[in-house]
């Protein structure tokens, strides 16, 4: 096992190759690791399932760990979509000419070493490192010890692919120590990482907080919610809500509150009672004299991200005060409004302060892969210097170019 000081000289010497390296070299490692994925299937599943046996929890983070033959077809398609995907280095983002003859100019070059910490998910492993390697970036990745198996196979496929192009294996780092005091000092390598990433539980944050000293991109809670209007399309919002709840709930985009307006609250629930059978309902007072099965909602069930199958339930009177309840309760994810009314549409866009807002569709759609980014390192609930689903440009900067002609100030 190498030690973590030893992992990140490595990658520190890798990762100049790394920006250096043409598209087409870097999108064919990509395409190399893809193809490789899909060879050795039965290899990663059999590591996956030896995770799986040391692993406890029935929850949503056992989900999060298992890979199956279409979850590794989806890693491996989500690699071929981010190879496909225009370069984004050197893109020039502004150019001008000032009146001293100076030809100024930005344009977006790699961080440098992305670091992610996170939690199981080990197609996160392979999403990362391909966003990173198209990106010009190296990336230096704290898997969980839970996912430790699956991670070294699908960490091999990257060295074999990455020598293969005749680029350094260690651009794709695995820290091999999965110790607390290692994540801790992982997120102290300031003279390495360039950025740091966390995915995971509010423990995980609350650790990002404390101890991280290296600039980082929060990827936080996604506490969720659909606000169905007076004037939305009943058929529509039952279909949505059914959706954004249970097609994957232990996820970060999935509803976790649905507000209902006043007017339709009575028709609504009664379907949304009979559809949603078998999700535990939690409700205000109102919801509850129409639901006779909701349980008490209480003032943290509002604030949870359930991760569950269970979805909180509140009765509102207008859009304003069903804003005024994501301002309070959202995390700044993806906030939802089901209506026919345009002006309630734009209102709800206008007011809504999240990462992403969205208008007669699921929250599951918010997604790197699903808004056409080919995937994503994570989705940031914060407002410097991304916002939203982090895709390839996301994982870059921007350098100030200036050409003269021996001009002087």
């Amino acid at each position: 096992m190498q030690t973590l000081l030893e992992q990140a000289t490595a990658i520190s010497s890798a990762a100049p190759a790394i920006a250096l390296a043409s598209d087409d070299t870097r999108s064919r490692v990509l395409r190399d690791v893809a193809a490789a994925l899909r060879r050795d299937c039965a290899r990663l599943l059999e590591a996956n399932e030896a995770d799986l046996a040391r692993y406890v929890d029935q929850g949503a983070g056992r989900d999060r760990l298992t890979l199956t033959d279409a979850r590794v077809e989806s890693m491996a398609a989500a690699l071929e979509e981010i190879a496909a995907q225009p370069d984004p280095l050197l893109e020039v983002v502004h150019d001008d000419t000032r009146p001293n003859g100076l030809h100024v100019q930005k344009i977006r070059v790699p961080l440098g070493v992305i670091g992610v910490v996170y939690e199981n998910r080990p197609n996160v492993t392979s999403d990362v490192a391909g966003l990173c390697i198209k990106s010009g970036n190296a990336a230096f990745l704290r898997g969980s010890s839970s996912a430790a198996a699956s991670n070294a196979v699908i960490a091999s496929l990257w060295h074999e692919a990455l020598e293969a192009s005749g680029l350094p294996s260690a651009a794709v780092s695995v820290v091999e120590d999965t110790s607390h005091e290692t994540v801790i000092a992982f997120m102290q390598l300031t003279d390495v990482l360039d950025c740091l990433i966390p995915r995971g539980g509010p423990s995980l944050i609350a650790a990002m907080r404390e101890h991280a000293r290296v600039p980082y991109v929060l990827d936080g809670d996604g506490n969720c919610h659909i606000f169905v209007d007076q004037s939305a399309d009943l058929a529509m919002a039952l279909a949505i809500v059914r959706n954004a709840k249970t097609s994957r709930p232990g996820v970060c985009n999935a509803l976790e509150t649905v507000l209902v307006h006043q007017a339709v609250a009575a028709d609504f629930l009664a379907q949304l009672d009979e559809t949603l059978a078998s999700v535990e309902l939690r409700g205000d007072e109102v919801t509850r004299a129409l639901v006779p099965r909701a349980l008490e909602a209480t003032e943290a069930d509002y604030a949870k991200e359930f991760l569950d199958l269970i979805l909180a339930v509140k009765v509102v009177d207008s859009l304003d005060e069903a804003v005024d309840h994501v301002s309070r309760y959202g995390t700044g994810h993806s906030e939802a409004i089901i209506t026919s009314d345009v002006a309630n549409a734009d209102a709800w866009v206008r007011r809504v302060d999240a990462a992403a807002v969205v208008v007669n569709a699921s929250t599951r759609f918010i997604d790197g892969g699903e808004l056409g980014l080919g995937g994503e390192v994570g989705i940031s609930t914060q407002k410097l210097h991304a916002r939203g689903p982090m895709g390839l440009k996301e994982l870059t900067c921007l350098k100030w170019v200036v050409r003269g002609e021996g001009q002087i100030r």
